[in-house]
């Protein structure tokens, strides 16, 4: 459980997690690295003008969700955690250091798509976001993160 918010920018940074827990917010996330490859693979400025600006609204775009036990929230939820317990995302030990590999996938991927090496782009983009996908999972794991299903009250509506 959080305790509540001293600052105005513990209250905005609340308003940010609550909102980014959402599960349309998690999950419109996973099209990002596709979409900004593809931009950079097919010389699209606005398409790379859209991916930018969807990626830096997205975590406030969505209203709070009323439940935060669905997976992608979860995923969400234990991440904050895990950056306020002062693990950080990046580093030798596991499972940091899967994002620590995905500075060379990434790499791969953006160097492949400036080449047009469609081939590079698409093993460099499933590269970079498998070991996304393996450290968010790692996290919500390691922080136990069950996150809240429907109260009382709405479950029986």
């Amino acid at each position: 459980m959080t305790t509540p918010p001293e600052t105005f920018r513990e209250t905005l940074e609340d308003a940010f997690w609550e909102r980014h827990a959402n599960p349309w917010s998690a999950g419109t996330r996973f099209v990002l690295l596709p979409a900004l490859m593809t931009a950079i693979y097919r010389r699209d400025a606005r398409l790379l003008a859209a991916t930018l600006a969807f990626a830096a609204l997205n975590p406030v775009l969505f209203p709070p969700p009323e439940r935060t036990d669905s997976y992608l929230s979860r995923i969400v939820l234990a991440e904050r955690e895990w950056l306020a317990a002062g693990n950080g995302t990046m580093g030798p030990s596991y499972p940091n250091v899967l994002n620590l590999l995905n500075v060379p996938a990434t790499l791969y991927a953006v160097v492949s798509a400036v080449r047009r090496d469609r081939r590079g782009t698409v093993l460099g983009t499933a590269a970079a976001m498998g070991l996304k996908l393996w450290w968010v999972d790692a996290v919500v794991r390691r922080t136990g993160v069950t996150g809240e299903g429907p109260t009382a009250e709405s479950a029986s509506d």
